[in-house]
């Protein structure tokens, strides 16, 4: 059975949770591969709005069996939280429906005490974390000494390693940074304590999903971040410290090569970033913060994790290009087209000017030196100014609007299949 991969094509915030949310409704089974809780998924149920970091999406629905794979950085305080947060919302919660791999690596309070202190060291040169310690335990994950939710099963051995590791970061704290050391005993108890509840969730997460694709279940694939911030193949040093893009699915959730897949772009229809990094069609006048919103609202531009008010500015379809190219994406979802209502012109960039040439991919690749020196080229288009929040059919949508959306299909060469007019689950165009 084919899996269904839901992708940011961004930098992270293009409202891939509603866009799961929607697609678990057919769903056997929902699947997270990377990163921790330094993402957040918004879905909004009629008045009740969900802001997920951990577990997906998918877990709104009662049918569906989630899962938070091998790739993930799990904070056991976050994800008890989260847990006691749905469950006073109605939502079940337990081993059978939820299930954490093993292989999984846990977050501690000293690695977002790390966090924190790394990023001040920086200064000015700062990568703009959200201080949750997500990069230290990825880390300590490829240093080979950090915490799996595997050795939550062996008790006495995870003391052992728990006492080293808050040593190790004490030390560092301590000697690198300057900063004050850790009670190492009052944290290995109060952590523990805490930790050792995920236990009944642990299992080898890769042979659950290999069973069941096997029996014919439906599995879709949940992304967090955006193809922008990947490790790899994003705008470094200023990405996150998981892979983001489709080929990760794989190995994030311990998956093979023949498991064929479709995969799902989400993208605004406009452009935002939270933290530091180049930003080539950012705006910064009135124009920024009518597409940012005033932060009243849940699905204004203001980071669903950290409350920051993110950067915006046109769409950008070179990005866009190159993270389809990347994913392999097979179709595309717009969200947020209702935003750009009332704007008499929307300018799209479908190049660049760099060094006396003129470009419509990337001339230098991904390089946060040489993008400083891009310039974007922009095409100018008729705005709309209808209220498309009611708006189901691909035919009630403004003509101004249909080919903005045609647009984009032409620059990225792949189909636009859905298209987002507001947080509701109802507030969607489905187009074939």
């Amino acid at each position: 059975m084919p899996i269904d991969i839901t992708i940011g094509l961004q930098w992270g915030d293009e409202g891939k949770g509603r866009i799961v949310d929607l697609l678990a409704a057919r769903a056997d089974v929902v699947a997270r591969y990377n990163g921790g809780d330094n993402a957040g998924h918004t879905v909004t149920v009629g008045s009740h709005i969900f802001k997920l970091h951990l577990i997906p999406s998918g877990i709104i629905h009662p049918h569906t069996f989630c899962v938070m794979g091998s790739g993930m950085v799990v904070n056991p305080l976050v994800f008890l939280s989260e847990t006691a947060s749905l469950r006073e919302a109605g939502v079940p919660i337990s081993p059978a429906r939820l299930a954490i791999s093993h292989a999984a690596h846990l977050i501690t309070p000293a690695h977002r005490l790390l966090d924190g202190a790394q990023e001040t060291a920086l200064g000015g040169g700062r990568i703009g974390t959200t201080g949750r310690g997500i990069g230290p335990a990825y880390t300590d994950k490829a240093a080979r000494t950090g915490l799996r939710a595997g050795d939550l099963l062996h008790p006495l051995t995870f003391q052992q390693k728990l006492t080293a590791h808050l040593e190790s970061v004490s030390q560092k704290l301590i000697v690198l940074y300057k900063q004050p050391g850790i009670n190492i005993e009052q944290m290995a108890v109060d952590f523990s304590e805490k930790a050792l509840q995920l236990a009944p969730y642990i299992c080898d997460t890769g042979a659950l999903l290999r069973q069941r694709l096997h029996n014919g279940q439906k599995v879709l694939v949940e992304g967090a971040q955006g193809t922008l911030l990947d490790l790899d193949h994003g705008t470094y040093p200023y990405v996150t410290s998981a892979t983001t893009t489709a080929p990760g699915v794989l190995t994030g959730l311990g998956l093979g090569m023949q498991s064929k897949s479709r995969v799902i772009g989400v993208v605004k229809a406009f452009q935002s970033r939270v933290g530091e990094g180049p930003f080539i069609t950012e705006l910064h006048d009135e124009l920024a913060a009518r597409l940012r919103g005033t932060g009243e609202n849940p699905w204004d531009e203001y980071g669903t994790t950290t409350g920051r008010p993110r950067r915006v500015g046109w769409l950008d379809c070179v990005l866009l290009h190159y993270a389809v190219a990347i994913n392999g994406v097979s179709e595309l979802v717009i969200t947020k087209l209702d935003i750009l209502s009332g704007l008499p012109v929307i300018r799209i960039c479908a190049g660049y000017h760099y060094k006396g040439g003129d470009y419509n991919e990337l001339p230098a690749g991904l390089s946060v030196e040489e993008m400083g020196e891009y310039q974007p080229l922009y095409q100018e288009m008729p705005g709309w100014q209808q209220d498309l929040t009611m708006v189901r059919r691909w035919e009630d949508l403004p003509i101004e609007a249909q080919a903005y959306i045609l647009k984009i299909e032409a620059i990225c060469g792949v189909p636009v299949r859905m298209i987002s007019v507001g947080p509701e689950r109802e507030q969607i165009i489905y187009r074939q």
